[in-house]
């Protein structure tokens, strides 16, 4: 674990993706559940549990990458297509054995909500990106859903890894609440977390086609723009309905999948009183 920053981003890089990373501790207690049933699991069954998990998951794409040229001639860009590559037993041989976050930052109760709460998120992104692209007839949903539950592994990583570090930002974003996440990175880090993402994913030799869905700089693509939607929604709503940053993601997501405010706000399930405010004019909350 970190106590102070790491000197550049390549430092940072190699840091991270030769770390061992931890699971959720719900993670490892179904994965033994699973075990105990192993001659009645199917390979989707731990696909489900799996994309529960953005580190268990990146952890199963980065070694089925690791086969590429050995084993594999084509990209694996799903999870359950990495399970059935696999096989169910060596899964279990080669993931049977994880530490967990909550072991790692058993001492820094205020690191593991961090983290936790940056887990839920992610888990509910996957959930928008998902539902939104099996609405658009997506031509891959996994492919979609996995990418935002990937997206902002950077940060995921930061909280496990360098929790001083993650607190210091988020102290610094709550003292003032105008100043920007990549600002606040680049002066503790002194890297953005969106690069060290896209370095991790290089390191990791990830698929080309889950680079490009977790690159906003792609958002003028549908797919990538679905992903990017799902994730800002997550974001925004993670505390409650009421952030400045919402209307702008309901007009995104209502041109996207072509559908109404209202009826946006029904499936989304905003609270009524909160809804109305939305349904003003130009979309913006009612102003007092």
């Amino acid at each position: 674990m970190l106590s102070k920053p790491l000197p550049d981003l390549n430092v940072w890089v190699r840091y991270l993706s030769e770390a061992e990373l931890p699971v959720l501790r719900q993670t490892v207690r179904r994965l033994e559940d699973a075990q105990q049933n192993i001659d009645r699991i199917g390979g989707r069954e731990i696909a489900d549990i799996v994309l529960q998990d953005p580190l268990l998951a990146i952890r199963v794409l980065s070694f089925i990458q690791s086969l590429r040229g050995k084993h594999l001639r084509t990209d694996i860009t799903t999870i359950a297509n990495a399970i059935m590559m696999l096989g169910i037993e060596p899964f279990f041989t080669r993931f049977g054995s994880l530490n967990t976050i909550e072991n790692t930052l058993g001492g820094q109760p205020q690191a593991l909500l961090g983290v936790l709460h940056v887990i839920r998120r992610m888990q509910r992104a996957a959930r928008y990106a998902h539902d939104w692209a099996f609405e658009r007839l997506d031509m891959n949903v996994e492919e979609v859903a996995l990418a935002a539950l990937l997206h902002d592994l950077a940060e995921i990583l930061l909280w496990c890894f360098a929790p001083q570090q993650a607190l210091e930002i988020r102290r610094r974003q709550q003292l003032d609440p105008t100043l920007r996440s990549v600002i606040a990175q680049e002066d503790v880090l002194g890297i953005r977390l969106a690069d060290l993402q896209l370095a991790l994913c290089e390191a990791w030799h990830l698929p080309e086609l889950l680079k490009t869905l977790m690159d906003d700089a792609q958002s003028e693509h549908p797919r990538v723009r679905n992903v990017v939607l799902a994730v800002n929604l997550a974001r925004h709503s993670a505390e409650n309905w009421e952030n400045p940053g919402l209307p702008e993601d309901f007009r995104g997501i209502e041109k996207l999948l072509h559908i109404d405010r209202d009826v946006l706000l029904q499936r989304l399930n905003v609270p009524e009183a909160i809804a109305l405010n939305y349904l003003a004019p130009q979309g913006n909350p009612a102003q007092d």
